[in-house]
C-alpha cells in the first residue's frame, strides 16, 4: 500500500511538473474605438475604413460596426482604398496590396514601385490609388505609376517627383495628380505625358479631388477651387467656407461636402458657391479634423484623425460617432474598478468595459480635455491624469467627469498615485503636486526633487508615482526619488541615469520600469535598487503589472514579457500579439490587458486581451539574441527635436547608421563601427535641421534597411 501511495503521489509530482498545454493567447478586444480613418470605399453592400496604424476595416451594415480586414497585410498605415470589380487596393506606407475577397486576405502587389531616392530598394509610400478601365494608377513619394494588371507589375507613368503626390482623380480620359507644393497635373493619354494646370490655383498643396460631370473640386490649403474645364482655370469657391485647409470633398447629388482640419464639415448645395458649417463635434476637439469623407446609401461618413468614424443619416445635420470594433487606438492607461475596466487614450478620453473588452462605452461627459495619459483607483472614485486639461474626477465610474485642478499649476499630468486620503499627481516640468481632498485643491511637494533635462526643457518631469507601504517613490526623467513623509521631504535613491516609466509592488518587492535599462527591483522600499532584466530582449519597459507571484513588463517593441521569480529571468509572451508597443498593463480577473500604441510610427490597435492561465508555464527562449537583422521604426514619431532609433543584430558586425533628407542628401552619420549582438538604440537630435521627412539607413553587413521619419517644429 504505501509503494502504491509513493507511485501516486511521485506520478502527481510529474504531472504538477508538466507544463500545462494551452491554446491560450492574445485576441484583440473590440476598442476601444476610434484612431486615425484617412479614407473609405464601398463595394457592394461592404464599407471598408482605411486606418493608419490599424490597417482596414470591413462594416456589413452601413458603418453602424467594425471588424479588422487585415490577414496578409503587413503595412498597417493605409493611406487610400479603390475598388475594381471584385479586386479592393489598399495604399499602404509599404506599397499596394490587394485582395479579391473582400479583405479576408491581402497579398503585396508593388513589385516596380521603387521608394525615394534616399531608400535604394524600399518599397514606395502610396498615397491614392485610382481605376480607369484596365489601367490602375498609384500616387507615390516619388511620381505616379501605372499596372496594367492588377499590380502585378508596375511602371513608371511619366510623372517623376520630389514630393508627395496625394491624389489621383479620373474625369472621361483625363486623369489628374493632386501634390503636395507643386499644384495640379493632368494627362490625357493615360500618364504617358502630363502637364502643370495651376492657373487660378492660389495653393500648391492639393489633398483631395472630387469629380461630378464636368466638374472638378479640389481640396487645398487655401479651400476649394473649382474647374469646369478640365484644369485649365481654377476658381475658388470659397464663401463661408471659415476653414482653410481641406482635406477631403464628396459629392452626393446637388451636395458638395468638404472636411476640413480643425473646422470639422461643411456642405454646399451650389457646386461651392456658398457653404455652411456642420460640425461633426464639440468644437477643439479631433472630431472636426476630417481627413475623409464618404457616402454609402442614405448615410455620410466622416473619418477623422484620431476620433475614429462619425455617421450622419440625415445629411450632416446631426452625427452620432460609429466606432463599434474599430479598434485603431493609442491606449496610455488602464484600471480596474471592481469589475470594470477603465482605458485611457491619447485622443478619446476614457472609455469603459463591465465584459473584457467584448464591447466598450465612451465616458467623456465632462472631460473637457481627451488626452488621458493616467488612471488612479480609489474606492468608488476614478481620477484621470490628461496632457493640457489636468486632473479629472469621476465618482461613477467614468461615465461622467469633474474638473479636479484647483493649485494645480501644471495641467500636464504624467502620473497619479493615491493612498488613502493622499492623492498624487507627477506633471511635465513641475514635479509632484498633492490633494488631500480629491483634487478639489493642490499643493507642489517638491523640496528635494531635483531638476533634469527632459524632452521640453528643464525642470522636474515626474513619469511615475507608487506608494510602497507609507513611502512614496518618484521616477522621473533622470532617477528614482523616495519620501517617507508623504512628499514632504524627498531623498534621490541609487537608481540613477534612467527614465523611470512605471513601478510595481509585488508583495515586499518594488519594481522599476526604465526606458533604457529595463526593469529594477528595490526589496527595502525603494531605497536600494538592483537589475533585475534577465531575459528582457528589449531594455525600453514602459508598464509594469502584478499578478501573485507572477510580474508582466509592456515594452517599446518587444510586446510583453512575464517572470515568475521576482525580475531574476523574463520569457516573451505574444502570441497572437499583433501590436507590440504596450504602453498599459492591467489584471483584472482572469485576464491580463495589454494597451497598445503607435504601430508603425501611428496609431495603435486598442486593448488586448489574454488569460492568465498559461502565462506562468511559458518556457524561457534559448537565447537572448535577435535572431535576424532588423530596423525598427524611430519612437517618437513625428518628433522635436530627439528621437531614439533602435535596431536588432543577430551577430556581431560593422554598422552605419546615416540620416538623409527627402532629396537624397546625407545630413547625418550617426553610427559608423563595430557593434555586438543584441537590441541597440540611437538617440537622433535634429536641433540643426528644418521640419519635414527625412529618411535613416542602416547598413550592417549584407543587411541594409531604411525608414523614414517626420521631423516636425
Amino acid at each position: 500500500m504505501k509503494t502504491i501511495l509513493l507511485s501516486l503521489f511521485i506520478l502527481a509530482i510529474f504531472i504538477s511538473s508538466i507544463p500545462p498545454k494551452s491554446d491560450a493567447q492574445w485576441v484583440q478586444t473590440n476598442g476601444p474605438g476610434g484612431g486615425h480613418v484617412s479614407s473609405f470605399v464601398a463595394s457592394g453592400t461592404n464599407l471598408f475604413a482605411g486606418t493608419l496604424g490599424g490597417g482596414v476595416f470591413l462594416s456589413t451594415n452601413s458603418g453602424t460596426s467594425w471588424t479588422a480586414a487585415n490577414t496578409g497585410l503587413t503595412q498597417f498605415d493605409v493611406n487610400a482604398l479603390a475598388v475594381s470589380g471584385t479586386n479592393l487596393f489598399a495604399a499602404t506606407d509599404g506599397g499596394v496590396f490587394l485582395s479579391t475577397n473582400n479583405g479576408t486576405n491581402w497579398v503585396s502587389v508593388s513589385t516596380g514601385l521603387p521608394g525615394p531616392p534616399p531608400l535604394p530598394g524600399a518599397t514606395a509610400s502610396v498615397y491614392a490609388v485610382a481605376v480607369s478601365g484596365t489601367n490602375l494608377f498609384a500616387a507615390t513619394d516619388s511620381g505616379v505609376f501605372v499596372s496594367t494588371n492588377n499590380g502585378t507589375s508596375w511602371t513608371a507613368a511619366g510623372l517623376v517627383m520630389n514630393d508627395i503626390v496625394s491624389a489621383l482623380a479620373i474625369a472621361g480620359t483625363n486623369l489628374f495628380a493632386a501634390t503636395v507644393g507643386d499644384g495640379v497635373f493632368l494627362s490625357t493619354n493615360g500618364g504617358t505625358n502630363w502637364t502643370a494646370v495651376n492657373t487660378g490655383l492660389t495653393s500648391p498643396s492639393i489633398y483631395a479631388f472630387a469629380v461630378s460631370g464636368p466638374k472638378i473640386f479640389a481640396g487645398t490649403d487655401a479651400g476649394v477651387f473649382l474647374s469646369t474645364n478640365n484644369g485649365s482655370s481654377w476658381s475658388a469657391v470659397n464663401n463661408g467656407l471659415t476653414v482653410s485647409s481641406v482635406f477631403a470633398v464628396a459629392v452626393f447629388g446637388t451636395r458638395l461636402f468638404a472636411g476640413t482640419y480643425f473646422g470639422g464639415v461643411f456642405v454646399s448645395t451650389n457646386s461651392g458657391a456658398s457653404w455652411t458649417a456642420i460640425s461633426v463635434g464639440s468644437a477643439g476637439t479631433y472630431a472636426n479634423d476630417v481627413l475623409a469623407i464618404a457616402v454609402f446609401g442614405a448615410n455620410l461618413l466622416a473619418g477623422t484623425e484620431g476620433d475614429g468614424v462619425y455617421l450622419s443619416t440625415n445629411n450632416g445635420a446631426s452625427w452620432t460617432t460609429a466606432n463599434a470594433g474599430l479598434a485603431n487606438t493609442n491606449v496610455f492607461a488602464l484600471a480596474v474598478s471592481g469589475t470594470n475596466l477603465l482605458a485611457g487614450t491619447d485622443v478619446g478620453g476614457v472609455f469603459l468595459s463591465t465584459n473584457s473588452g467584448a464591447s466598450w462605452v465612451a465616458g467623456n461627459d465632462g472631460l473637457t480635455n481627451t488626452n488621458v495619459w493616467c488612471l488612479a483607483v480609489s474606492e468608488t472614485n476614478v481620477f484621470a491624469g490628461t496632457q493640457g486639461g489636468g486632473v479629472f474626477l469621476s465618482t461613477n465610474n467614468g461615465t461622467s467627469w469633474t474638473a479636479a485642478s484647483t493649485g494645480l499649476t501644471n495641467l500636464y499630468v504624467n502620473s497619479l498615485a493615491v493612498n488613502g486620503t493622499y492623492l498624487f499627481a507627477g506633471t511635465v516640468g513641475n514635479g509632484a503636486f498633492l490633494s488631500t481632498n480629491n483634487g478639489a485643491n493642490w499643493t507642489p511637494v517638491n523640496a528635494g526633487l531635483t531638476y533634469s533635462f527632459y524632452s521640453d526643457g528643464v525642470g522636474v518631469e515626474v513619469n511615475a508615482l507608487a506608494f510602497s507601504g507609507t513611502n512614496l517613490v518618484a521616477g522621473t526623467s533622470t532617477e528614482v526619488f523616495l519620501s517617507t513623509n508623504f512628499g514632504t521631504m524627498w531623498t534621490a535613491t541609487d537608481l540613477t541615469n534612467n527614465y523611470v516609466n512605471a513601478f510595481a509592488i509585488a508583495g515586499s518587492n518594488l519594481f522599476a520600469a526604465t526606458s533604457y535599462g529595463g526593469v529594477f527591483i528595490s526589496t527595502n522600499n525603494g531605497a536600494k535598487w538592483k537589475a533585475a532584466s534577465t531575459g528582457l530582449t528589449d531594455p525600453a519597459i514602459l508598464a509594469l503589472a502584478v499578478s501573485g507571484r507572477n510580474l508582466f513588463a509592456g515594452t517599446m517593441n518587444g510586446g510583453v514579457f512575464v517572470s515568475t521569480n521576482n525580475g531574476t529571468s523574463w520569457t516573451a509572451a505574444n502570441t497572437g500579439l499583433a501590436d507590440t508597443l504596450v504602453r498599459a498593463l492591467a489584471v483584472s480577473g482572469a485576464n491580463l490587458f495589454a494597451g497598445t500604441a503607435w504601430r508603425s510610427g501611428d496609431y495603435g490597435c486598442g486593448v488586448w486581451r489574454r488569460p492568465l492561465s498559461g502565462l506562468v508555464s511559458v518556457q524561457h527562449a534559448p537565447s537572448e539574441y535577435p535572431t535576424h537583422f532588423s530596423l525598427q521604426q524611430n519612437y517618437p514619431n513625428p518628433f522635436n527635436p530627439t528621437t531614439s532609433i533602435k535596431y536588432e543584430l543577430p551577430k556581431s558586425t560593422v554598422v552605419r547608421l546615416s540620416v538623409f533628407d527627402i532629396l537624397g542628401r546625407q545630413v547625418s552619420v550617426l553610427l559608423n563601427e563595430r557593434k555586438e549582438a543584441g537590441v541597440h538604440e540611437v538617440k537622433f537630435d535634429g536641433s540643426n535641421l528644418a521640419s519635414g521627412v527625412y529618411f535613416y539607413r542602416l547598413q550592417a553587413g549584407d543587411f541594409v534597411a531604411t525608414n523614414r521619419l517626420l521631423l516636425l517644429k
